[in-house]
């Protein structure tokens, strides 16, 4: 059966639809996921789709086709924090056994992407305040440090300026969702930048957990649009030679976005989130 989203469980297809399933999911998810490669930058590809273990085991191998698929939709923003993963709803719609949804469940939580929770089960991560300190922290230390040293004819430098293509035409569409995902791919290529693949790896991780991030406030908007041109001055000051200056421009960047997500993370915790549990389920 082929995971997908059911736009009509809440009456739009960009916020926490409903997984759903249709014939064909073993057959289909090559073709589906072809599909989606075809409107995903690479970099995004590569954080969806990347093997999480490459196992040659049958079982194992279900599973993590299964884990890229739900990976995919918390780095779209359908998943967001907080939602529900019905074990019995998604081995019904997914049609695979319940032990080969719990080693997705482990696979996804080892990532820091679900968490489980005695007598309640499995849900997507909320993160909090440390967490989202931690995260800008990290980008700080790898994202400007390899921009200063990078050369400004680097592959990764044309990467940079196809993500702001991306996010302006994804802005011009009013597609905020998509302005994220741009944004992000951005970022990944700034540190491919630096020609390490276990760097590139280690920051693909971080890059789900600032999708989840971004998931907690209600406007994507106000979070991404303010940031679609600083990205186009950063790579135009790469390109015009002066990566330390793209360095530093970097640095504010990140200390103002951080500023910005952490004072609207709070107020979303106060007047969104829910504290009783009731959050909505998948």
């Amino acid at each position: 059966m082929i995971l997908a989203v059911d736009p009509a469980a809440n009456g739009r297809g960009d916020r926490g639809g409903r997984l759903t399933a249709g014939r064909g999911w073993r057959n289909g998810v090559t073709a589906d996921r072809s599909n989606r490669r075809a409107s995903a930058t690479p970099e995004l590809v590569d954080i969806v789709d990347r093997p999480a273990g490459g196992s040659t085991d049958p079982l194992r191998s279900l599973a993590e086709t299964v884990a890229a698929r739900l990976r995919e939709r918390v780095v779209s923003g359908v998943l967001k924090p907080g939602s529900h993963l019905s074990e019995q709803a998604l081995s019904d719609e997914l049609e695979v056994s319940r032990n080969t949804l719990r080693e997705v469940f482990r696979i996804l939580a080892g990532e820091g992407l679900l968490r489980h929770e005695v007598h309640r089960g499995v849900f997507v991560s909320t993160p909090g305040v440390e967490a989202i300190i931690d995260l800008y922290k990290l980008r700080r230390f790898l994202e400007c440090s390899t921009l200063a040293q990078a050369q400004p004819r680097h592959p990764g430098t044309k990467a940079m300026r196809a993500a702001v293509v991306d996010a302006l035409r994804c802005r011009d569409a009013e597609n905020w969702l998509g302005v994220g995902s741009a944004d992000i791919a951005f970022h990944a290529a700034i540190v491919d930048l630096a020609d390490s693949p276990r760097l590139s790896s280690f920051y693909a991780q971080i890059a789900l957990e600032l999708r989840l991030v971004f998931g907690l406030l209600p406007d994507p908007e106000f979070l991404h649009g303010p940031f679609i041109n600083e990205n186009l001055a950063i790579v135009a000051r790469l390109e015009s030679g002066d990566p330390a200056g793209a360095s530093k421009m970097l640095e504010a960047y990140l200390n103002r976005a951080e500023r910005l997500i952490l004072n609207a993370y709070t107020r979303a915790t106060r007047s969104k989130l829910p504290s009783d549990g009731s959050r909505s389920e998948v």
